[in-house]
């Protein structure tokens, strides 16, 4: 409710200032601040509250039931993946540890899946393929990490390039140094440097000490290949507005929220259809408040810093006012629903949210093509 209010604020008095920008960065800071306090609260009175129930002595179970849980815990906890470990201990070479991480098809599930499957995963591999060799992976899950050797020194040489060429379109990679040396080839240099020194200094066992880097790596490095792809959807869409003569705000609206937005459909229905809705609920809401603050906060203070004293903003007629009310009243009605109904959503309010966006939608093309205007004084 909170962000709500501070873009309706700012909608309304049509700029914002450094003040503003930094107000929105520091409400998303103090908002994970709350989340990982209250987190830490829950999980502590939980700890507690299962200490003081749990009794002095344990139930007895009987023959049945004990054979029961023997055999549900044996299936749960069996590992199918120990089927396919070689029986006798084999050394692999650093160069068959990179061909093997450089593979990205798994031959027992390409023998399993169907034909068009096989034909979207061949349409894929060159883009899966160029993401193994720019962006780092560290699963905590793992024994070793994924820590892939020469796969990770190649991954420091080549990312570090990518963060160059990507940003601001690759206007910084390009720049000469003393009008002599570009920056890109800077760049290539340390990142080989870095890269040689890694190589030489740990070993294809083990994973250094100081492997959780990589994950800082990957995560700028993929970062800013969804803005690439990002930017260039904007530019697809706005090719499409010229065509077929739509404004910004409809664009943006329709196709590119859907865009920008099914991805994170998918795998909110994915959490919840393994157990987590909770989860699936605060990625809901989470990543409404992350575009929100910290897109309009940092988009606004990197105008800012480029010399501009705040950022106008031009509200384009009753549309913008249309989007604001309805996210401000999804948010109350959310806000209200949800604790009369003891945090047990239903179907009903589902259904209830569905009808709510289409309503939305059908309010705002009417108005974004003048059916629905206001009256001129």
């Amino acid at each position: 409710m909170a962000t709500a209010f501070l873009t309706f604020t700012a909608l309304y008095r049509g700029r914002v200032t450094l003040a503003w920008a930094l107000g929105y960065l520091g409400l998303y800071a103090f908002y994970v601040a709350t989340v990982v306090f209250c987190t830490w609260i829950y999980r502590w009175q939980r700890r507690r509250s299962l200490a003081a129930s749990m009794p002095a002595t344990p139930e007895m179970l009987s023959d049945s039931e004990e054979d029961d849980d023997q055999v549900s815990s044996t299936t749960a906890s069996y590992d199918y993946r120990e089927e396919y470990q070689p029986l006798l201990f084999y050394q692999e070479t650093t160069a068959q540890i990179l061909v093997r991480a450089l593979n990205p098809l798994d031959c027992r599930k390409w023998r399993s899946k169907p034909a068009y499957w096989r034909v979207l995963k061949v349409l894929k591999l060159p883009a899966e393929l160029l993401l193994l060799l720019t962006v780092p992976l560290v699963d905590p899950d793992k024994e070793d990490r994924n820590w892939k050797r020469p796969l990770n020194c190649l991954q420091l040489a080549i990312s570090p390039l990518v963060l160059v060429l990507t940003l601001q379109s690759g206007a910084y990679g390009v720049y000469e140094i003393g009008g002599l040396f570009p920056v890109w080839g800077v760049v290539v240099i340390a990142g080989t440097a870095v890269a040689a020194v890694t190589f030489f200094a740990t070993s294809n066992s083990e994973p250094p000490r100081l492997h959780w880097v990589f994950a800082f790596l990957g995560f700028l490095t993929s970062a800013l290949w969804i803005n690439v792809a990002a930017t260039e959807v904007v530019n697809i869409l706005r090719a499409l507005g010229m065509v077929f003569r739509l404004s910004n705000t409809v664009l943006g609206l329709t196709l590119l929220a859907w865009g920008n937005s099914i991805g994170d459909v998918f795998s909110d229905f994915t959490l919840a259809r393994q157990g987590y809705p909770r989860m699936a609920f605060s990625a809901c809401f989470g990543g409404i408040i992350f575009n929100m603050l910290v897109g309009v906060g940092l988009g606004c203070l990197l105008q800012i810093s480029r010399g501009h004293a705040e950022v106008k903003l031009e509200p384009e007629g009753l549309l913008v006012w249309v989007l604001a009310g309805a996210l401000g009243l999804s948010l109350v009605c959310s806000l209200v629903a949800v604790p009369l109904q003891c945090f047990q959503l239903s179907k009903t309010y589902g259904c209830c949210l569905l009808l709510f966006y289409v309503s939305f939608l059908l309010v705002a093309l009417l108005t974004e093509f003048g059916v629905i205007r206001l009256k001129s004084v």
